[in-house]
């Protein structure tokens, strides 16, 4: 017969499993797992929105001045605030009456939930890998907004965090086309000048990206374009990650390709990270939904995996895109 206490027990093994999932998701992302390590996977507790601080203009009063000469003690207005809408996404465990029936006892039942979670977790994880990189715009703009909206290939159009680029010049990444901007289409013997093109457009002092991450094409690129001379390096914390690293300058060289990789073909992204950030809520972290649901005309039960938030930027001019 039916376990008597089995939503008991989907709920306990969905809840145990629940902070290992989350931390997955950063562990099995690149870009999320260096979000992580700068502490920039920033939870909020609540609110309609997300709301980014950024400053957006330097402080007008610097004066140079002599001797008793007024100086400027205006206040400046500095700071602003992106502001990003709360996206969420669910996922189903499910199990019939049946099932119940034919998995009885309470291991019986578990081993069975242990297999569908494992392969909840799995579609959890490649899906919001893939939605990191998306634009927001699929399932009618219910999809986080990712790499394509937040380093956009036109940043002098479009909204992003409730602020028109058209109109602000300081909220555009900078992007470079190969073929427009360079004259040709990216090569093994090209792709280091269209990559110092683009770094160099993103220095600031001593900031700089310290995240490139490219689709297997250009990482292919890049890799061939290293072995002619023996300069082939590897991000040692990186690689030890599982993610095959080289090096640009001070940044990380990674690909999200390989199967089902989710970085848009012929791009390769310059980020710094310092101004990019993962915002999950506090109590939808992909957890397990509070309540049973139980079909009403199905032998069957149903728990939700969830999660709520977005991802959001406080400083787009830092970041940079090589396309094709």
């Amino acid at each position: 017969m039916p376990s008597p206490n089995l939503s008991e027990i989907v709920t306990t093994t969905l809840a145990n499993r629940s902070g290992v999932l989350a931390d997955n998701i950063t562990k099995q992302n690149a870009l999320l797992r260096r979000l992580r390590e700068r502490g920039n996977v920033k939870p909020f507790s609540g609110g309609r929105q997300i709301i980014q601080e950024l400053e957006y203009a330097e402080n007008q009063t610097y004066k140079r001045y002599s001797g008793y000469e007024t100086l400027d003690i205006q206040p400046s207005d500095v700071f602003t605030a992106a502001v990003f809408d709360i996206k969420q996404a669910a996922i189903a465990v499910s199990i019939s009456g049946l099932e119940q029936l034919q998995n009885s006892g309470k291991e019986a039942v578990i081993d069975l939930l242990e297999s569908r979670i494992r392969n909840a977790e799995r579609s959890f994880l490649n899906n919001l890998a893939a939605d990191c990189y998306s634009d927001g715009t699929a399932d009618g703009g219910k999809q986080i907004g990712g790499l394509a909206l937040l380093v956009s290939d036109t940043p002098a159009t479009g909204t992003v965090g409730g602020i028109n680029a058209g109109n602000w010049p300081f909220w555009r990444n900078y992007a470079f086309d190969a073929t427009t901007d360079g004259g040709n289409a990216a090569t093994n013997q090209n792709i280091q000048s269209y990559m110092n093109a683009v770094y160099l457009e993103l220095v600031r002092g001593s900031e700089a990206p310290d995240l490139i991450v490219a689709d297997n094409e250009y990482y292919r690129l890049y890799w061939e374009s290293l072995q002619a001379i023996q300069r082939i390096g590897s991000a040692t914390e990186t690689a030890s990650a599982g993610y095959p690293a080289l090096k640009y300058m001070n940044a990380d060289v990674i690909y999200d390709g390989g199967l089902q990789g989710a970085c848009p073909g012929k791009h390769m992204y310059f980020l710094n990270t310092n101004y990019i950030f993962f915002r999950p809520h506090s109590r939808r972290n992909i957890v397990p939904l509070p309540g049973d649901r139980v079909a009403i005309n199905q032998d069957a039960m149903v728990k939700l995996i969830g999660f709520a938030g977005n991802m959001a930027v406080s400083n787009r001019r830092m970041q940079g895109v090589l396309k094709d």
